[in-house]
């Protein structure tokens, strides 16, 4: 019976649930096997000489014991307790440790009890008591067994109470991390707010600067020729006009470098040859950076071909020997480097790439280098460490956002007094460069002979007009239409259109690209021209345009967009 009540509380006390659990199956157990009034465990207080018990056994008809039960108020077996030796009376009334306080312990169903105490570094800590409302004599192994339930009943509940402190303390602790990181990713948010409104400042400043400057040449010429057509003093008016159409030229210029580094440009990808296009550059970059800078090429054999806007490249690579032609104020060497990659794990992430196969366009000069500090700020807008005015600080801002929205990334390794290396990683695209690629693709076309249809879709009155005053001199039938919407009800009637020019950014539900699309499903064969002053890549197509497409970027000249035109016209 002993040996199966001892298999059984080795199961109980494995059972889930917590500390009292476990104490109460062992309580139960031993009331069954011994057929007692009451069985229970609790946690002593030495200094009060106190026993509180959570939870206890106890026989139909038994109560159980207060919560909290002063050992003095029943007799003064509590000093054998403390000294850690078995209290086990048969009967209260003959025992002179209980004689006195007899009464109250038959009030508690108490005639006879056993409590065994449990100690732990010379501490009374916890009580397993068996209360029995009659007398009744204990044996010897009666008493053995008790101890031995004790000990493993006091395992049990204080490895569970463990387990459970341990994991109250992870879920205060999981809490804490939460709210910790919480509060660290507000301070994050706050700082990176902060970080964001001084590099808006700071761009603001810079573009308030620059164009208030480029503003002022324009409208002060305007002024100047009002003043000088009201003189009758025609022949000057010329100069003026020059003089804003190059300030309008710097504006444009500026707009194109903040379009580069937001990675918000246009771009026209193609598979183009690296090597070809440094060298068709060579003799351009030799006669900017002047007689004393030696400009070598190192192109590597066997290139890969990279997929890659050409024009913005070359204005790249140009910006960045002209970069490192000013770290050289006394001479030096330039030295253009291509090279194939294979980056791996640890070496694109090195460079904030995803693995693959790239190719690296480097620039590196014999200058005067940078500091850690400049290098940590030299793709930040507006930043610059040339004097005043003799630089606007995007350059290298472009070279970054054209980089990062062509799929790659820009690089600085650099040592003061030792020089700088620059790094442009370009992924490789699988497939020739095209034979064509590296063309100038602003050769002189003529105007169609004949008249042809042509629609124009912006939502800006002043371009529509200007666009249409061009086509008119060309000797063409112009429709306009501020939005796709009405363009869309132009092409319903029917007409007839040869070639469809709009704005790439529309206003209301559909944009120019979509509009075209819309367009194309029933006019297969219709010609397209974009203009846009701003577009993301994908608003356009991340590809090439097809055949029956082209694309002009704002601001442009009258006379560029007639010669696209026509060269569409004449296709």
């Amino acid at each position: 019976m002993r040996l199966a009540a001892l298999l059984e509380l080795n199961d109980r006390l494995r059972e889930p649930g917590d500390a009292a659990d476990l104490a109460f199956a062992a309580a139960e157990i031993l009331g069954r096997l011994f057929e007692v009034s009451r069985v229970g465990y609790g946690t002593i207080d030495r200094a009060a000489e106190t026993i509180v018990t959570e939870r206890a056994w106890c026989a139909p008809g038994i109560l159980p014991l207060p919560g909290i039960l002063h050992f003095r108020d029943y007799g003064s077996y509590i000093e054998d307790l403390k000294r850690g030796d078995t209290v086990a009376i048969g009967n209260v009334y003959d025992d002179p440790r209980t004689r006195d306080t007899a009464e109250g312990l038959k009030g508690l169903a108490a005639l006879s009890f056993i409590n065994m105490p449990v100690t732990e570094q010379g501490g009374f800590v916890a009580l397993l008591y068996l209360n029995h409302a009659v007398p009744r004599a204990w044996q010897p192994e009666e008493v053995a067994f008790v101890r031995d339930v004790a000990e493993r009943t006091r395992d049990a509940v204080e490895r569970r109470r463990a387990e459970q402190e341990l994991a109250a303390l992870t879920v205060s602790l999981e809490e804490q991390v939460e709210a910790r990181t919480a509060e660290l990713m507000a301070a994050e948010e706050h700082l990176r707010q902060a970080q964001k409104m001084e590099a808006v400042g700071q761009l603001t400043g810079g573009l308030a600067h620059d164009f208030n400057n480029m503003l002022t040449g324009i409208s002060g010429a305007l002024e100047m020729m009002q003043v000088r057509i009201r003189q009758g003093r025609i022949g000057d008016l010329e100069r003026y006009v020059t003089a804003a159409q190059g300030a309008a030229r710097r504006a444009a210029a500026l707009t194109h470098r903040l379009l580069a580094f937001s990675r918000r440009q246009t771009l026209d990808p193609k598979p183009t040859d690296i090597n070809r296009l440094v060298r068709d550059l060579h003799d351009l970059i030799q006669r900017t950076v002047g007689p004393g800078i030696e400009v070598e090429v190192v192109g590597a054999a066997g290139l890969w071909p990279a997929m890659v806007d050409p024009n913005q490249l070359e204005n790249a690579l140009l910006n960045l020997c002209i970069n490192a032609r000013d770290a050289m104020p006394d001479g030096g060497r330039i030295t253009i480097e291509t090279a194939n990659r294979w980056l791996d794990q640890r070496t694109a992430r090195e460079r904030d790439l995803e693995p693959g196969q790239y190719l690296s366009l480097c620039v590196t000069d014999t200058g005067t280098g940078m500091t850690p500090e400049v290098q940590a700020r030299a793709f930040d807008p507006f930043y610059t460490t040339k004097p005043m005015g003799e630089g606007t600080g995007l350059g290298l801002s472009m070279i970054y956002g054209f980089a990062r929205q062509s799929g790659g990334q820009v690089r600085i390794y650099s040592e003061v007094g030792q020089g700088t290396t620059m790094c442009i990683y370009l992924p490789r695209h699988y497939g020739d460069a095209e034979g064509d690629i590296l063309v100038d693709t602003s050769e002189a076309v003529t105007v169609s002979e004949g008249q042809a249809t042509v629609m124009v879709v912006d939502d800006e009155p002043t371009i529509r007009m200007l666009v249409t005053e061009v086509l008119d001199e060309m000797g063409h039938t112009v429709l306009e239409a501020g939005d796709a919407a009405a363009a869309m009800r132009l092409f319903a009637t029917g007409a007839h259109v040869d070639l469809l020019v709009t704005d790439v950014g529309l206003p209301g539900q559909m944009n120019g690209r979509q509009l075209a699309d819309a367009v194309l499903e029933q006019r297969p064969g219709l010609k397209v021209l974009f203009i846009t002053g701003y577009a993301e890549n994908a608003v356009i197509g991340n590809g090439p345009l097809a055949p029956n497409m082209a694309l002009v970027t704002k601001p442009f000249a009258m006379d560029v967009i007639a010669d696209r035109i026509a060269a569409m016209l004449d296709a």
